[in-house]
């Protein structure tokens, strides 16, 4: 008969060790990145994105609209820093406006 060992995981850690273990995290960051894009623009940008993809330290968003292109280019660096001051950690380093 094996012994059980009395420790005990909360949730939170038992998920930790399971996408650790398993190399998920950069797939739950490109997701978490979509949904912070999303929250962080607002509805009205939202409307007008109409792909987000994450590649290592780079952000490509695609829009269908020209001018938000043009208007969200001169913020390029402060999107970024609020992007990733949501994120908890430096994810994006380049913004890619398509």
């Amino acid at each position: 008969m094996s012994k059980r060992t009395n420790e005990h995981l909360s949730i939170a850690d038992a998920l930790k060790e399971f996408v650790d273990k398993n190399k998920l995290q950069k797939g739950l960051d490109k997701v978490q990145v979509r949904d912070v894009w999303n929250d962080q623009m607002g509805p009205a940008i939202a409307k007008y994105t109409t792909n987000i993809k994450l590649d290592r330290d780079t952000l490509y968003v695609q829009l269908s609209s020209s001018v938000l292109r043009e208007e969200l280019s001169y913020g390029k660096q402060r999107i970024i820093d609020n992007l990733n001051e949501t994120l908890g950690k430096t994810l994006i380093t380049k913004l890619i406006l398509r």
